[in-house]
């Protein structure tokens, strides 16, 4: 049966999102569920569709930090029911060698599956009000709308007294930067760690290095993230300071264990390197756009470097750990977010894009 509903759909490159009527046919497949969107946060990489040189097809339906209440399952295998509460993550195939070594965040697929529109079964394609096909399922959700078609494998269910229409940025931003702590570093209690940008995968990662113990030194070119990394547990450093490596090697007592970049800037990954302690690790979570030179000794005495997909994070176990976290007072996420009405979508691009508010979430 044919489900018609509101969602906003980019239609170029250049253009506004409008919000529309569309059509989603046919009903969940086997494995499958159908979600009513209760939340969905607006991640930059959802806004670098614009910039992707055409290999995301459009026009679609974006969004991939849903949340909401199952209301329809395909098949008698999806481990979830009508009414449960789930927090929707990325898609991964399920059967290559990462996803079968728990490490669905370098499935083979990725890229194909959540970015360039490649699942050819079950695809769930939308079509607009005229008829016309749009792109299929935008990271396996397309949840800037009020439903959504996704795999049951890539649903979470969390505890219904919690605020679902909050809880989608734990699919993947805060995903990203608690699990980069917990799970790529393994961050004990007595590390040290350096977070390099204080957006939100930045303080989702001050948050987690602060509930694991650490001591944290947050970098950021902008007083009010900065002082909201201080909040969280974080010594605050302006990225233009002099000597930034020197500064940062006093506040950690010699070097920091841990360094996470979420800036992509070839000047700040050099310092965040020359601040390490031997045999420190550097992870970078934001995608590079230009070449990376290092300089002389900046990977010498054991020190490395690697990039991070998703936090290295299994969701269906990441997740729980973070709303339990948040249930403490130990992760407070809701802190960084600002909810707009689907129909300000814009609006919240604006804003995210002027760095006016660390995590927009759309209510449809």
């Amino acid at each position: 049966m044919t489900r018609r509903f509101g969602a906003a759909v980019l239609r170029s490159y250049e253009s506004r999102f409008v919000l529309e009527e569309v059509a989603l046919d046919p009903a969940p497949a086997d494995g499958e569920i159908l979600v009513r969107i209760a939340g969905c946060g607006m991640c930059r990489t959802d806004l670098a569709v614009r910039r992707s040189a055409g290999r995301s097809p459009l026009p679609a339906v974006l969004g991939h930090e849903g949340a909401g209440v199952v209301v329809e399952t395909g098949g008698p295998n999806t481990g979830l029911s009508t009414g449960d509460h789930v927090v929707l993550s990325f898609d991964s195939c399920g059967s290559c060698r990462s996803c079968l070594a728990a490490a669905p965040a370098y499935c083979d697929s990725f890229a194909s599956l959540n970015l360039f529109g490649g699942r050819k079964e079950n695809a769930a394609r939308y079509a607009d009000a005229s008829g016309m096909e749009l792109a299929p399922r935008w990271f396996g959700q397309s949840s800037f709308a009020e439903y959504a078609v996704v795999a049951a494998r890539n649903a979470v269910r969390v505890d219904p007294s919690l605020p679902v229409e909050l809880l989608g940025p734990l699919g993947c931003g805060f995903l990203t930067g608690a699990g980069a702590v917990f799970n790529s570093f393994g961050v004990l209690p007595g590390d040290t760690v350096i977070v390099l940008g204080a957006g939100a995968v930045g303080l989702a990662a001050v948050m987690a290095a602060a509930a694991s113990g650490a001591a944290i030194v947050a970098v950021d070119r902008h007083p009010e993230r900065l002082a909201l990394a201080e909040r969280f547990g974080a010594i605050p450093v302006h990225a233009e300071s002099t000597d930034l490596p020197g500064l940062i090697r006093q506040l950690t007592d010699g070097g920091a264990r841990y360094a996470l970049d979420t800036t992509a800037s070839a000047q700040l990954i050099n310092d965040a390197l020359r601040s390490l302690r031997p045999t420190g690790h550097l992870g970078l979570v934001a995608r590079l756009h230009t070449e990376l030179s290092l300089e002389p000794g900046a990977l010498d005495r054991g020190r490395k470097i690697s990039h991070i997909c998703e936090g290295d994070a299994v969701p269906g176990l990441l997740i729980p750990r973070l709303t339990a976290l948040w249930q403490a007072g130990r992760f407070p996420f809701d802190e960084l977010i600002r909810t707009y009405p689907l129909a300000d979508i814009n609006e919240a691009e604006r804003d995210c894009e002027a760095g006016r508010v660390v995590k927009p979430v759309l209510l449809p």
